[in-house]
């Protein structure tokens, strides 16, 4: 006899989280420490190819949990590099995490301030207005951004679907759609 049940909708959140390097990676996971792990699961974590730092970071997070995995991206802009040169590999950036993003198919991208995050949100903010998928970004600012919001917060004001600041200033009516945690 077949199962009548109807199938329960998951309350867990399939959740891409992405890391800048040094300080970044460490502002997101002190968050992510926080998150009930049950409610975010599965958990893709992305970071740039040349920050092995990070990976490691999550791993140790991560203690004992299956539910998640760690994607490498191409980044946009090394460090140093000159904004010229970086619009080819912001390019080429954007074109390699099609794949993954359509692959992964994120309900949340958690996010920071590192470069590493515009190409991700571009193309999720596109496949949303696209009704491609679905899914929600979340862009927290750096706490070191006081006054100012910094260039990924600047273009990610406007794709994010939710702001978080943790300087009031920042949720001024200048910035409007920001909210002050």
């Amino acid at each position: 006899m077949k199962n009548t049940k109807p199938k329960e909708k998951s309350c867990s959140i399939k959740t891409m989280i992405i890391l800048g390097s040094g300080g970044h990676t460490a502002e997101m996971l002190r968050i992510v420490k926080y998150l009930n792990i049950k409610n975010y699961s599965p958990r893709v974590y992305i970071h740039a190819q040349t920050d092995k730092l990070s990976a490691e970071k999550v791993r140790d997070l991560e203690n004992g949990n299956t539910d998640y995995k760690i994607v490498e991206i191409y980044r946009s802009r090394e460090v140093r590099q000159s904004y010229f040169t970086s619009i080819w590999t912001t390019i080429f950036a954007t074109l390699s995490c099609l794949p993954i993003l359509w692959r992964e198919n994120p309900e949340l991208i958690l996010c920071n301030g590192p470069g590493t995050c515009i190409p991700l949100c571009v193309i999720a903010f596109l496949f949303k207005i696209l009704f491609i998928t679905e899914n929600v970004i979340i862009f927290i600012e750096s706490f070191c951004r006081v006054k100012t919001f910094s260039l990924t917060g600047k273009i990610l004001y406007y794709l994010a679907d939710h702001v978080i600041v943790r300087w009031t200033y920042l949720s001024k009516p200048v910035y409007g759609r920001s909210i002050f945690l």
